[in-house]
């Protein structure tokens, strides 16, 4: 794919956010690490993998599996250039911890697309990402309308992971600034169901007047959330003067189910069938020695920059509620 028409079509594709630095074969087998697969919305990722790399002529391997651990997906980043592939997409598991992965891949000359969580410092091509700060923001404010006082409970993810903090501290930030009379109790549960679920027992059982609850990762905090909560006989429908507003962030089918039966009140649908299509679509550009620039996209979306220079594709994410729990445009109602 060397050739200029080749070149050509490619810059045609990017738009105006691409230009070309030439040189690299577009080619070559690409790997893919997921950090975990205990999620619905991870294994809605890894099942979308295949199926995007087939559509735009990405010779993908099969996934790889690091299991919630930092130190692994370094090994399994340092076996899959060992293997040689010419490029990598990963899903950091830490942002700060992904660092030697990307040096390892930049010595390669190895390009590499992050998916969902932008590391801390290292090169990628692009990363992949919705505005996780809205999440938070979204959560305050249908907590902030349906409890105006009183106590919530915020299941946050894992504080080490960039995602973890911009959920963290955009919503407590708004609850601050626009609710102060909501008390906010946080369980750090590290994306863990069984930390997520023995610190919602502990909460709930000191503190039985909790009137909402923001989970900032459904595919792993709603059924654990939902059992202590129908253990304590405290899981009652919307509309009932007891019932528990609750928010979330994925756009699982678990939680549009939710929403329908009014367990539960809304959550922000993360794009995940844009993640991995976009996945696809930069590794195989950046593999062909495109760079790219801030700016409107033609799908969507605005490449933004991010401290240390990093760029990434904040893609669209909705908030469901039961107004639009059925649009069939929502990646959690086509699965």
């Amino acid at each position: 794919m060397r050739g200029r028409a080749a070149v050509v079509v490619l810059a045609l594709a990017l738009g105006p956010v691409a230009t070309g630095c030439g040189g690299h074969p577009a080619g070559g087998r690409v790997g893919v690490v997921v950090p975990f697969l205990t999620s619905p919305f991870w294994q809605a990722y890894n099942h979308d993998i295949p199926q995007q790399a087939a559509k735009q002529g990405v010779r993908a391997l099969p996934t790889v599996n690091s299991n919630s651990d930092s130190g692994k997906q370094i090994t399994d980043i340092e076996n899959l250039l060992s293997e040689g592939v010419k490029g990598l997409v990963v899903s950091p598991i830490d942002s700060a911890a992904i660092a030697p992965g990307l040096r390892a891949a930049q010595r390669a000359h190895v390009p590499v697309v992050a998916v969902d969580v932008a590391p801390r410092t290292g090169k990628v091509a692009m990363v992949v990402r919705a505005d996780n700060r809205a999440y938070g923001r979204k959560a305050c404010q249908v907590l902030g309308r349906a409890v105006k006082t009183g106590k919530v409970v915020q299941i946050q993810g894992d504080l080490a992971s960039v995602n973890g903090r911009d959920r963290s501290s955009s919503f407590s930030g708004c609850m601050a600034r626009h609710y102060p009379a909501i008390k906010v109790l946080n369980i750090p549960a590290g994306w863990q169901a069984d930390k997520a679920a023995a610190g919602l027992e502990a909460l709930y059982t000191a503190n039985p007047g909790i009137k909402g609850i923001y989970m900032q990762s459904g595919g792993v905090y709603l059924a654990p959330t939902l059992r202590t909560l129908q253990r304590h006989n405290a899981l009652v429908r919307a509309g009932s003067p007891r019932h528990i507003t609750i928010v979330s962030n994925d756009g699982i089918p678990q939680e549009l189910t939710a929403i329908r039966k009014g367990l539960i009140d809304a959550t922000v649908s993360q794009p995940v069938d844009l993640y991995a299509k976009y996945a696809m679509y930069y590794i195989k550009r950046a593999m062909a020695g495109k760079t790219f620039h801030p700016g409107r996209t033609d799908h969507g979306s605005t490449i933004v920059e991010l401290p240390g220079g990093i760029l990434q594709d904040q893609l669209p994410a909705p908030l469901v509620t039961r107004r639009n729990v059925n649009d069939p445009a929502l990646w959690g109602n086509r699965r």
